[in-house]
């Protein structure tokens, strides 16, 4: 038989509003949403009084066990997917990646087998290229493979030499394929040149501490690049989602493209709504090295006005679990990998600083969060979303008490969080994965390998 366990009382947040009802879960999914619904036949009732009944958050942006082939994250996945757990999110979309002599169907099973049975959460993959065949015939039928595997969206990189960096022939290469085959392309867009040259005149003057990062990579290189992008995704036709989009005129530019007619897509990271370039003249710069940089306050206030416009189409954390040893290991920006922790924080500073400090609804921040996320990658109404025959990924979070973050009380193990001492109001009281609880009340309560691989279908405007 089938467990059934009733929600009752919550605050339910879905895609049309929030009200005080009741959540039904049999098995895997969930059942029914109601006001009163029967108790009669239920295994368990779980009283959401006061708590805010959420869609578990998708996040379509994680680096879990990270392998750059320059460095990696001290992480694996059941250590990724438990923080994932703490934090909320009930279905991580990490990369495989395509190193040199392999094809993407190797690339995607060679990740699955590092997943194992380690997941406590649900996970989805894209594909990440870094070495593309030299016959477009060979890269159509990786497009197509990608669909088949369930795999539909592919990230390439306008920077990063040598190891992922895509020049211009390549990226068209690839727009034309994955337009053919149905497949959505992400985009890591810095102009490599401006960023080398930058980084080369830094260097030349001795000017190498971390605290000259953002320097390395000004707002311009990720504006022109995004531009560039856009002008030739166009040319193909073929639909692009723009990542970590640090800085306001890549918001914009992205926009703009959509108002003309274009298929594009714009994804921030609480990172640059949350934090500025002033931390690289703190105590801590290495927490906050990545790429793109943080930028200045005048811009992070830009990008929560678009927010607020509805110009972001998704909020994705880029996790990235380095060690505290790691990034201090030089003291060099160059040679300092890049990548921060957020999987555990998204949900609590949102909910925080977008809801509950007055700039969005919940049900805007959740379409954020977990609705589009789902949909853009193929993996909605399954997931991203509470309705009947949805999986039952639920997060409840109880708004009332203000707490400060701390990396002793988090559960990853780079022994950090950028965050550290920023206040939130609330908690993730508990996190339920396809109708089984795994986090409640701050204790790890799932079983490793509850988490399955969730195959996404090949893109289309959701």
């Amino acid at each position: 038989m089938e467990k059934t366990t009733l929600i009752i009382n919550g605050l339910v947040v879905t895609e049309t509003g929030t009200q005080v009802m009741d959540l039904l879960v049999r098995g895997q999914k969930i059942a029914a949403l109601g006001v009163s619904l029967p108790r009669t036949g239920v295994d368990e009732i779980i009283d959401a009084t006061g708590l805010f009944v959420l869609p578990g958050v998708v996040d379509p942006h994680v680096h879990i066990q990270l392998d750059t082939g320059i460095y990696r994250t001290d992480d694996d996945w059941e250590i990724g997917t438990r923080v994932a757990a703490y934090g909320g999110v009930t279905t991580v979309v990490d990369f495989a990646t395509q190193f040199p002599g392999q094809d993407v169907r190797t690339a995607v099973q060679n990740r699955h087998d590092e997943v194992g049975d380690k997941a406590y959460v649900d996970y989805g993959l894209h594909v990440m290229l870094t070495d593309l065949p030299e016959e477009d015939h060979l890269l159509d039928a990786w497009m197509r493979d990608l669909i088949t595997l369930g795999t539909p969206a592919a990230k390439i990189y306008t920077t990063y030499r040598p190891n992922y960096y895509q020049d211009d022939a390549a990226l068209m290469r690839v727009f034309r394929a994955a337009a053919k085959a149905g497949v959505l392309v992400m985009v890591h867009a810095e102009n490599d040149a401006i960023v080398t040259y930058h980084t080369e005149k830094l260097v030349a003057q001795g000017h190498t501490s971390l605290a000259y990062h953002a320097k390395a990579r000004p707002p311009l290189a990720e504006a022109e690049a995004v531009h560039r992008v856009l002008f030739l995704a166009r040319e193909a036709d073929c639909p692009v989602y723009i990542v970590h989009c640090s800085t306001d005129r890549a918001v914009e530019t992205v926009h703009k493209a959509r108002q003309e007619g274009q298929t594009a897509f714009a994804e921030l990271c609480p990172q640059y709504l949350l934090l500025d370039e002033r931390a690289y003249e703190g105590p801590h710069p290495e927490w906050v090295i990545m790429q793109p940089p943080l930028r200045s306050p005048e811009i992070v206030r830009r990008q929560w006005e678009h927010l607020w416009q509805g110009w972001v189409d998704a909020l994705g954390t880029d996790h990235c679990d380095y060690a505290l040893s790691q990034k201090t290991a030089t003291g060099n920006f160059t040679n300092t990998p890049g990548g921060i922790p957020g999987l555990e924080t998204a949900l609590p500073l949102m909910a925080t600083y977008a809801v509950l400090r007055g700039k969005l609804t919940w049900q805007e921040l959740m379409r954020l969060m977990s609705t589009r996320p789902a949909q853009l990658f193929g993996l909605y109404p399954r997931k991203g979303t509470l309705q009947p025959g949805s999986d039952a990924d639920i997060v409840l979070y109880d708004p009332r008490g203000t707490r400060r973050i701390h990396a002793s009380e988090l559960h990853g193990v780079s022994g950090y969080t950028p965050y550290e001492g920023m206040e939130v109001d609330g908690r993730v009281v508990m996190t339920m994965v396809r109708g089984r609880v795994v986090v409640k009340e701050g204790e790890l309560v799932g079983s490793r390998g509850w988490g399955v691989f969730v195959p996404g279908v090949g893109w289309h405007e959701g």
